[in-house]
């Protein structure tokens, strides 16, 4: 077998490194969970360490699985956990403190001084991003503010900043790589998505020191080569991007208008507005999809805070069922045209709303209503929720038709695919390969090795296990909608 493709795919709970065959196929693969760090209320951490070793380790399994394969492994590609942030010492390579991870919301109160000085308009005109905590900056600024005689050495050119992808690029070359890719660059809050460069201005509203940044580059290009001594293999890192982006690579989402859809514990879909970045007035996040040749492939992304998660409350809190796959029994029995809403906004509501105060509701029962038709509702509100991005974003002018791929555990469950096909009147694609993310990073390495010629070619390997059609008839796919925004409406009120 020729032309192998490994890909790090270093995740928030766990790393797993995967080998793919040049079609696609997964040859081999290892994975390690690692422990997660609570120190206060609000803050998410991780042990760089933990990052590392698993990293390592997890490459190494595979690499001595792969057996025969070894000699065809042609390149390396790394997915990461995106804004997750580290600051290490430029000679020793030892981090200055936990990584911060995107979750953490430390540095809440710092982002609302930053918006009552009006900072936010022109942060999102040159980002495409909000202030939030979710992003990298702030947690730098947190970092060299918090550690003693930190910001002292990031001015002297002693410490390195990086997401986790350029740390890792950082160990695997033995020291030799500080760069990250366009895609990671463009979730930091400190980069330029229309120049393409750290941006001076952004910089100095989050006191960050150039200094410490890593070189950006596109998504498919040298990042350097694994030392034979750190790794006992010297392979060539050609491919980087955050995972999300790296699913949309992975579901060879290359023309405006396609969209991919990870349904795990709460929902990401990132979809191709080409080569112009689309400027979102719904909130949704305009970000770099990847980069090739210099050429910037622009997205919009929006979250979901519950999708997977709303079947576990139903399954372990309030026990209505068993397991998740008892669902589409359920639902099969009470049918989609029913007027029972659950809105789930257990821990706020997400895009387009944004609105963390939001609390889960239930609306629409009556003497009849039952375990079937709640449980139902659950799944039906991932729909809804999927209706209004992509409703959003369609708003936004970022492409008038849509094609979405799905991936994550719940694009198994048919009949909430298929309603996810008739709520949002568009084609709904479920993969024959579900591991997108690494898949994606694989093909980005593939791409600059030469395994693959061209994006044309990777449009081939991409198979479509089952391909959903909408088929509701246009008034049910309204009235239905009319009732979900009346029951959002209802639980924003109760918000305020």
């Amino acid at each position: 077998m020729s032309n192998c493709l490994i890909a790090i795919d270093q995740g928030t709970t766990s790393t797993r490194s995967i080998l793919f065959s040049q079609s696609g196929e997964v040859l081999d693969s290892a994975q390690l969970e690692f422990e997660q760090h609570f120190p206060r209320s609000g803050w998410v951490e991780h042990d760089p360490q933990d990052i590392w070793q698993t990293t390592l380790t997890t490459l190494q399994q595979v690499l001595e699985q792969s057996g025969s394969r070894r000699e065809s492994i042609r390149a390396l590609g790394i997915t990461n956990q995106r804004e997750t942030t580290l600051v290490w010492d430029r000679k020793t390579g030892e981090p200055i403190y936990n990584a911060i991870v995107w979750q953490d919301r430390r540095t809440a109160r710092q982002c609302d001084e930053w918006r009552k000085r009006k900072a936010e308009t022109w942060v999102h005109e040159k980002t495409g991003l909000l202030l939030d905590p979710y992003f990298s900056a702030s947690k730098v600024a947190w970092i060299l503010d918090n550690v003693s005689g930190a910001r002292a050495k990031a001015e002297a050119g002693q410490l390195l900043f990086g997401t986790v992808d350029t740390y890792l690029i950082w160990k695997l070359t033995g020291g030799k790589r500080h760069v990250t890719d366009a895609s990671n660059a463009s979730r930091t809050l400190l980069f330029n998505i229309h120049t393409q460069q750290w941006d001076s201005a952004l910089l100095d509203l989050f006191n960050v020191p150039i200094k410490m940044m890593p070189t950006v580059l596109d998504s498919a290009a040298d990042f350097g080569t694994t030392s034979a001594e750190v790794v006992g293999a010297e392979l060539p890192i050609n491919g980087v991007a955050g995972d999300q982006q790296a699913a949309l690579f992975g579901q060879c989402c290359f023309d405006v208008g396609m969209a991919k859809s990870t349904y795990g514990t709460g929902c990401f879909m990132v979809m191709n507005t080409g080569v112009m970045p689309v400027n979102s007035k719904h909130r949704l996040l305009t970000t770099v999809g990847y980069r090739l040749k210099g050429e910037v492939t622009y997205a919009l992304e929006g979250s979901i805070f519950m999708a997977g998660a709303t079947m576990q409350w139903l399954r372990d809190q309030v026990q209505m069922i068993n397991s998740a796959a008892e669902s589409s029994a359920l639902a099969e029995q009470v049918g989609a045209e029913q007027s029972v809403y659950l809105v789930p906004a257990f821990t706020g509501l997400g895009a387009p709303h944004w609105n963390p105060d939001a609390r889960g509701a239930l609306l629409g029962m009556t003497r009849d209503t039952g375990v079937a038709e709640v449980v139902t509702a659950g799944l039906q509100s991932v729909g809804y929720q999927t209706a209004d991005l992509l409703g959003a974003m369609l708003r936004d002018g970022s492409a008038t038709d849509v094609e979405l791929r799905i991936d994550g555990g719940m694009a198994a469950n048919d009949w909430a695919m298929q309603f996810m096909a008739d709520i949002t009147n568009s084609q709904v694609a479920r993969p024959v390969v579900t591991e997108t993310t690494a898949l994606g990073a694989a093909m980005l390495a593939g791409l600059q090795c030469g395994v693959y010629e061209s994006i044309d070619q990777l449009r081939e390997t991409w198979q479509c296990e089952r391909q959903f059609e909408p088929a509701m008839k246009a008034s049910v796919r309204q009235r239905l909608l009319d009732g979900w925004h009346q029951a959002v409406r209802a639980t924003l009120s109760m918000a305020k």
